[in-house]
């Protein structure tokens, strides 16, 4: 039996490679929490009983650490699987195979969208560091080709225990690397499957698909908030067939200024021409995000089924007008729709605030479990000097939120991420950050937000009245990870 008792390492890549040392394994799909495995129990009892078969004790492990985190943290994000390393060596390295090679297929035969949606929607773990790293078992049971279906029963019959926490659906107990936040990683990821014999047929997989993305993110741009702000949007430029063809063509030969981005264009499958017929004909359109007023008077946004089925996420940005320049006060997931489907703005000029300070927050994950909602964010902040992100979680029965604990933030330093929360104590100092951007849109720096507040009891969250001028935009992003920026809300 080899256990992690760390964060993140209940990957697909790493069972295949513990396979060769070790019969089960335990880990986390998830960081863990700072508190880590209980070991008195399990210790005891096979002290007690050296004959305890290695599944008891396994169940054993997984249970003491569950019980524990939801004792002495609750709300933290907790996954532990224990996973028969033999049963999957023998049986998951043909479905895994076919698996990425029929998903390879979808995107050289023109769907891309499907494996792009099924993707966005799969369980994501450490989803703020944007190490894309996501349940193989809901990606698949999502993509729902007969060779994703096989693969999800080989693994799932290969984890023999698995618990998880509150808001942690969808985490079946072993996860892999597929790119779409950053694609920045895939020609490291697949240096790395060269090196420990993974099957080159994932490599493909993931490179078809990064390349699909990146294409659709070169032949449009996006748009960024600053333009909105100004009112400086001006209509976009709408390459034809043969310019997107042209582009890709220098992608693909390496002689674009953007090179061959990280040799995602070398082998895909799509011709140039094809890659530019589909990245056409799935094109979201960001001149049709246009501010109406509906039967009620209230802002609206109204985009066909079409366009609709284009978009991944919504964001509601707002910005404080100081004067002088734009502070940037975040992200959240503030709309609704009218009964004819349009997007309907939220207008009661409040943001959220940490007892009665408005604060920076970003919303990072909605989940729906059961009857409940729980959505994730952070607040960025120094912490007795100190970078952190303060995790914020809100539910059905929470509404306004309570802060978990603080995410240390490493400023590049380290890949490495953080195990586990930090506690917030009396005494401790807060000062909350927020981005300051001048009237240009270029970034000035990271400024204090209200004054240093020093712990003193619970820390209470609740929306409060921005006051002042503010200004609010919304951030569409399609199926390409590519972002788009409404006018400014009127």
């Amino acid at each position: 039996l080899i256990g992690f008792d760390a964060c993140l390492m209940a990957t697909v890549e790493t069972d295949l490679m513990a396979a060769k040392y070790a019969d089960y394994r335990i880990s986390s799909e998830e960081t863990e929490p700072g508190v880590g495995w209980y070991y008195t129990n399990w210790v005891n009892s096979l002290v007690k009983n050296p004959g305890l078969s290695t599944l008891d004790l396994g169940k054993q492990i997984v249970d003491d650490f569950v019980e524990t985190c939801a004792r002495t943290c609750p709300g933290q994000k907790t996954t532990l699987s224990l996973v028969d390393l033999s049963e999957l060596q023998e049986t998951l390295p043909d479905e895994f195979k076919a698996f990425a090679e029929s998903t390879s297929r979808l995107i050289g035969e023109e769907d891309y969208k499907q494996v792009a949606d099924a993707r966005v929607e799969a369980r994501e773990f450490a989803r703020s560091s944007k190490i894309d790293q996501i349940d193989l078992i809901h990606f698949a049971e999502n993509l729902g080709t007969p060779e994703a279906g096989a693969m999800a029963r080989v693994l799932k019959s290969a984890v023999k225990y698995n618990r998880i926490g509150a808001g942690m659906s969808n985490s079946n107990g072993i996860s892999v690397y597929f790119p779409y936040r950053k694609t920045s990683n895939v020609t490291k990821a697949v240096g790395t499957y060269d090196r420990i014999g993974l099957d080159s047929a994932y490599s493909d997989c993931i490179r078809e698909f990064a390349s699909l993305e990146v294409s659709g993110q070169a032949a449009y741009g996006g748009s960024t908030p600053f333009a909105s702000l100004l009112g400086q949007s001006a209509p976009q430029e709408i390459p034809d067939l043969s310019q997107l063809t042209s582009l890709f063509g220098s992608l693909s030969s390496g002689t674009s200024s953007m090179m061959d981005v990280m040799g995602l264009f070398s082998g895909r499958s799509l011709s140039d021409e094809e890659t530019a017929r589909y990245v056409e004909a799935h094109r979201f359109a960001p001149e049709k995000l246009v501010w109406q007023v509906n039967a009620q008077g209230i802002p609206c946004l109204s985009l066909d089924e079409e366009q609709w089925e284009l978009v991944h996420s919504v964001d509601q940005n707002l910005y404080y007008d100081d004067g002088t320049g734009f502070v940037d006060l975040g992200l959240d997931n503030l709309y609704s729709y009218d009964e004819e489907g349009n997007l309907l703005a939220d207008t009661d000029n409040t943001w959220l605030s940490v007892n009665g300070q408005v604060v920076a927050y970003y919303h990072l994950d909605t989940v729906e479990e059961g009857n409940d909602t729980i959505l994730t964010g952070y607040i960025p902040a120094l912490l007795n000097g100190e970078r952190v992100e303060l995790m914020v979680r809100m539910n059905n029965a929470d509404s306004n939120g309570v802060i978990l604990g603080a995410n240390p933030v490493y400023n590049g330093e380290t890949e490495t991420l953080s195990r586990g929360l930090i506690e917030i104590k009396d005494g401790d100092t807060l000062d909350f950050l927020c981005d300051y951007y001048d009237y240009n849109g270029n970034f000035d720096d990271s400024y204090y937000l209200g004054e240093q507040m020093t712990v003193n009891g619970p820390l209470t969250l609740s929306n409060t009245d921005v006051g002042g001028k503010t200004m609010v935009i919304y951030r569409f992003t399609d199926i390409y990870n590519q972002s788009y920026y409404t006018p400014v809300m009127p």
